[in-house]
């Protein structure tokens, strides 16, 4: 017989591993540990799929959390290490925001996402429940990082946060999509990071940089 406390922990512990690798990528300056610790999170997701699949017997999870180990833990991050090397991107990330200010609107981030979803959560039953509020928690830093940087390729890794909130949310709240949906999801991810990746190696080829602020002046 499947132990449901057993399954309560081990989810949540791999969803306070999404939460905690989010921050991480907040207080990370540096490009290539943020892609490093986006594979982190995403293996964790792709665990904590398998896990729902397991404990709630929803086989076809199973295959949902393969493919978002295999593309979202593998080759994604591949690829976007080589759009950098590509690009010769600098290592440091520029930021609008210094590392404690974006701590600190991460922070608040969190804390409204556990408001919004404490109703919800305190009249819950299911095994994921506590999920729903670190799905949005991740979807609205995710947001942040996308506004708060200022190189291409870190907006595409803030889109691709928040797509990982998105999909923790999906299986907190129903136990995943219907797979054809899921599939489509996955195929569409992996389409748009390879078009954004080529984006941004044409906009570096053509004006020497991909520092969103100075291509904003363009308008001009």
């Amino acid at each position: 017989m499947v132990d449901i406390s057993i399954g309560n922990n081990i989810i949540n512990g791999l969803a306070v591993i999404i939460f905690l690798t989010t921050f991480v990528i907040v207080a990370h300056t540096r490009l290539h540990p943020w892609v490093n610790t986006y594979a982190i999170q995403s293996l964790a997701l792709g665990l904590l799929g398998a896990a729902v699949a397991y404990f709630t017997n929803s086989p076809h999870i199973y295959l949902v959390a393969a493919l978002t180990i295999v593309i979202k833990a593998f080759v994604i991050p591949r690829f976007l290490e080589y759009t950098m090397n590509r690009i010769n991107v600098n290592k440091e990330v520029e930021m609008m925001l210094n590392v404690p200010a974006s701590l600190l609107v991460a922070g608040g981030l969190a804390i409204i996402s556990y408001f919004i979803t404490e109703p919800i959560i305190a009249h819950g039953s299911a095994i994921t429940k506590n999920c729903l509020a670190i799905s949005i928690a991740v979807v609205l830093i995710g947001f942040f990082i996308m506004i708060s940087r200022r190189k291409a390729i870190t907006q595409i890794m803030g889109l691709m946060v928040m797509e990982n909130g998105l999909f923790l949310a999906a299986i907190s709240t129903s136990y995943g999509m219907p797979l054809i949906v899921e599939l489509g999801v996955f195929f569409d991810i992996l389409v748009g990071v390879l078009i954004m990746g080529i984006f941004a190696f044409q906009i570096n080829r053509t004006f020497d940089t991909v520092d969103t602020g100075i291509l904003r002046r363009l308008r001009d």
